[in-house]
This record gives structure tokens, C-alpha cells and sequence, in this order.
């Protein structure tokens, strides 16, 4: 059976070695002498070898001894290091944070939140992982991402969330379109029209709230000419005229040249933006990640995704 050595018995172990008695290294560390005696001599008993040559001029180590104390010493430094290292983390000035984030929230929220993040974390190397409506879930579950910003929000049994705000769903088409000119768009207009589909519909997988709009109540499946993975490809598709696409609001952050925005007059669809983790393995630097992404999500709805 392997032995184990505890960090107690090892701070006390150096103690003696470098004092070269029980009886000077007792008086240092402020202990009766008799405790001390018993647990260097339980110590070589662990171990099963001498540590130590007893005289009546003190204690000497041993080659074995010698040995012990030079690994002793960089066990308890490496004990040391890690204790800082995770006081650090948890205080936010050290340790590695992987953050997931959905292309189309990336424009709006990362100027934002890499700021704050930098601030209250100013140790913490912070990687950035782009996912989609297709991926978001996987990173999660498997650990790609120790958090993520999430539209819609990862609704699973394993996954932990904060809702940080409702977006509302708007209508994205060229600048030159005649339903551009409206301060508003009801749903019936877009009948007829071609649609880009966001993202692709999967039999196995939910269908997103801008497909249960069209799919459930407005009978407008049939339009879609095409559908893609983000909004992102689907605004490009819109700029490059092959038709219109229903988006969240945040898409007005990568709305490319020759795109406008309209709200719905008869829909109220919002889509979900939350921060979400493992539920049995949260970030240590959630609470800080979470205040910055709280403020970050809020000034991005106030001045409308700008």
C-alpha cells in the first residue's frame, strides 16, 4: 500500500531536519517536544527507512533523510502554489475562463463584456468560443465552454441558467423594400414573399421561436427558399436580396449595409438571452462573470444593439 503523507506531518518533518533536534524544532514551532518525537518516528515508520541518526549531540539526517527533505520541501511548495493559485481564481486574479457566445450576440455584447471582464478578472485568461443555435448545446454538455451566452437559452436537465433579457423578434429585409417604409410590419405581408429560414429545422431538435411563429400561426412554411445555420448568414442573404428574414433584435449589431430592421405590429415572439453552465460543475468565476454579463446584456437592449 502506497503511503500518504500529509502536509502537517511534512511541515513538521522540515521543521526538525533543518533545526537538527526534536527538542529545538519543538521550541520553534511552539510544541511539546513528546508529540513531536511520535510523529517523526510514525513518519519512519510509514516509510520504513530511518530519517534520522540519533545521538546525544541531536539529530542528523540520514541519505534517506536527505532525499526526503528535498522532496518534502518542493511537495509543500507545490501545496503552497496551489492554494494561491486557487485563492487567485476565486478572487478573479488568475485561472483560464472559457466563454461561449452565439455569433449573432457577439457584436452587440463583446465590446461590452470584455471590458468588464478584464477589470473585475485582470488575471484570468479568457478564451472565446463562437457557437450557434446547432452547437450551443454541445459545448455546453461537453464541456467546450465552461459558461456561455446563449439566444435561445439551453434548456436540459445538466444545464444551469440566468435569463438576462426578452428580445423581440423583427422583420430583416433590404433598405429599398416597400415594407421598409412602414414604422411597423404585420405578419400577413409577408405572404408571398421569399423567406431565409434561421436556423435549419432538424427532426430531432426543438424548432427555434422565429420557425414556431411562422410554422404554428402564421402558415408561412411553405415560403422558405432557403434556410442557414445564423443569423448572420441569413442577414447576408437578405442585403444580397434573396429574401426576407425574421431575427432577433440583437441582429441589429451585424446588420450589414443595405439592411433595415422592423418591428412585427401583430407578433410579440421574444427570444431568450441567458448565461448558462453545468449545473454540477459551475465556473469558480461565475458570480463575477455573471455581474459583468448582466451589465453588458442591459446596455446593449438600452441603446438597441448599437
Amino acid at each position: 500500500m502506497t503511503p500518504r503523507y500529509d502536509l502537517r506531518r511534512l511541515r513538521l518533518f522540515v521543521a526538525v531536519a533543518e533545526a537538527k533536534g526534536v527538542g529545538r524544532a519543538a521550541r520553534l514551532l511552539g510544541m511539546a517536544q513528546p508529540p513531536l518525537s511520535v510523529q517523526m518516528r510514525a513518519l519512519e515508520a510509514e516509510i520504513g527507512v530511518a530519517l534520522f541518526d540519533r545521538s546525544a549531540r541531536g539529530m542528523a539526517l540520514t541519505a534517506a533523510g536527505a532525499a526526503f527533505l528535498l522532496r518534502a520541501k518542493e511537495a509543500l511548495t507545490v501545496a503552497q502554489e496551489a492554494a494561491e493559485t486557487a485563492r487567485a481564481v476565486a478572487a478573479g486574479r488568475g485561472g483560464r475562463l472559457s466563454v461561449g457566445i452565439m455569433l449573432v450576440l457577439a457584436g452587440g455584447i463583446l465590446p461590452r463584456l470584455m471590458p468588464a471582464l478584464r477589470a473585475s478578472m485582470p488575471g484570468v485568461a479568457l478564451d472565446i468560443v463562437e457557437m450557434t443555435a446547432a452547437t450551443r448545446e454541445t459545448a455546453l454538455l461537453g464541456r467546450e465552454v465552461a459558461i456561455a451566452l446563449c439566444m435561445p437559452a439551453v434548456h436540459h436537465p445538466s444545464v444551469a441558467l440566468e435569463s438576462l433579457a426578452q428580445v423581440p423578434l423583427c422583420l430583416a429585409m433590404p433598405a429599398g423594400d416597400p415594407l421598409a417604409t412602414l414604422r411597423s410590419v404585420p405578419m400577413q405581408a409577408l405572404r408571398g414573399r421569399p423567406l431565409i429560414g434561421v436556423p435549419r429545422l432538424r427532426p430531432d431538435a426543438a424548432a427555434s421561436a422565429v420557425a414556431r411563429a411562422f410554422l404554428r400561426r402564421y402558415g408561412l412554411a411553405g415560403q422558405f427558399r432557403q434556410s442557414v445555420e445564423t443569423v448572420v448568414a441569413a442577414m447576408a442573404l437578405v442585403a444580397a436580396g434573396e429574401g426576407l428574414a425574421v431575427v432577433p433584435a440583437a441582429a441589429a449589431a451585424v446588420r450589414p449595409r443595405g439592411v433595415v430592421l422592423r418591428r412585427f405590429t401583430d407578433a410579440t415572439d421574444q427570444v431568450e438571452i441567458a448565461a448558462c453552465w453545468q449545473r454540477d460543475d459551475p465556473p469558480i468565476l461565475l458570480e463575477p462573470f455573471l455581474v459583468a454579463a448582466r451589465l453588458a446584456v442591459a446596455e446593449a437592449v438600452a441603446t438597441g444593439w448599437r
